[in-house]
């Protein structure tokens, strides 16, 4: 499980958590190259403003409420919805996808 902070970097916030987010996705395209001819297949998905206990253990309960009108579907994503895209990924439905990621991110 990567991260959109990969991808955006977090800057002022959390760079630490981005920067080790931004690892796991360069780890994801390496090996998915390394063992994609034993038809293994490596992906990420990375959830963005997700209403979790993360951000209540972080010290804001209401830091995904608070961010919603920034966000281009005007919303914080559910569990379920990262969980419906893992759940593609271990689908034969997926059996093609290597090296790629999911942002589950409302368009962020």
């Amino acid at each position: 499980m990567s991260s959109l902070a990969a991808r955006l970097g977090s800057a002022g916030e959390y760079v630490d958590y981005a920067a080790s987010k931004g690892a796991l996705d360069t780890f994801t395209i390496g090996l998915s190259r390394e063992v994609a001819d034993e038809n293994i297949r490596v992906n990420a998905v990375r959830p963005g403003f997700i209403f979790t206990d993360i951000h209540a253990l972080s010290g804001d309960p209401f830091r995904v409420s608070k961010l919603e009108g920034a966000l281009p579907m005007g919303r914080g994503g559910t569990p379920e919805e990262v969980a419906e895209a893992i759940l593609w990924l271990l689908s034969d439905n997926a059996s093609y996808a290597t090296g790629t990621f999911i942002d589950v991110a409302g368009g962020r």
